[in-house]
């Protein structure tokens, strides 16, 4: 699915329109190209499915030292995404994600571990969703069930409108496969979140 830049651009002017401004007047003249554009990059996801995604990033290497079933824990954390909120449009931030897998043969290259979470970010979405959909992708690429997503972030859905609690921050936790039935794995990777 393509972003569709000239319907943004006639909504965003009648929306300009129902707030009761006048979308010709200077400062808002390119104000409907800018968001369009602005759109187009924020919810690049939205173009792909998590399958896509899972081969734009998909390249991994063999790695003969790792086995399927030990405890050996990839783990890149703090990953800075942000989103916008699928019931307001409002922007979720201050995200940090953090994702573990345990390896099997195959190991990916860190950097797609980060663009996987940037890419499902750029979504509208929900803090939850944001986690599977990166633990289904990891899973794919790596070829591991054991996956680990956990997603702390601020939004301001609750902190610029609403109740206005600006310090609220969200945590959420996705597991997989062992991360979810083991508990010494699950414990070893709390204790490594915590460094």
């Amino acid at each position: 699915m393509a972003i569709d830049k000239e319907a943004i651009k006639e909504h965003v002017r009648g929306i300009l329109i129902a707030l009761g401004d006048d979308p010709d007047r200077e400062g808002l003249k390119e104000t409907p190209d800018r968001v369009a554009r602005m759109y187009e990059e924020v919810f690049e996801g939205m173009n792909y499915t998590n399958d896509e995604i899972a081969e734009m990033f998909g390249k991994t290497f063999f790695e003969e030292d790792t086995q399927k079933g030990k405890n050996d824990i990839v783990l890149v954390k703090d990953i800075d995404i942000f989103s916008y909120c699928e019931h307001h449009m409002a922007l979720m931030y201050d995200m940090k994600v953090s994702v573990a897998y345990t390896p099997t043969d195959r190991v990916i290259g860190l950097s797609k571990i980060a663009r996987i979470a940037e890419m499902a970010g750029k979504r509208l979405q929900l803090q939850e969703r944001i986690g599977s959909d990166i633990a289904q992708i990891i899973s794919k690429v790596t070829g591991s069930e054991d996956v680990a997503v956990v997603i702390e972030g601020c939004h301001s859905c609750m902190t610029a409108r609403g109740i206005k609690k600006n310090d609220a921050k969200t945590i959420t936790t996705t597991f997989r496969g062992r991360f979810d039935t083991d508990p010494v794995l699950q414990n070893k990777l709390l204790f490594m979140l915590r460094k």
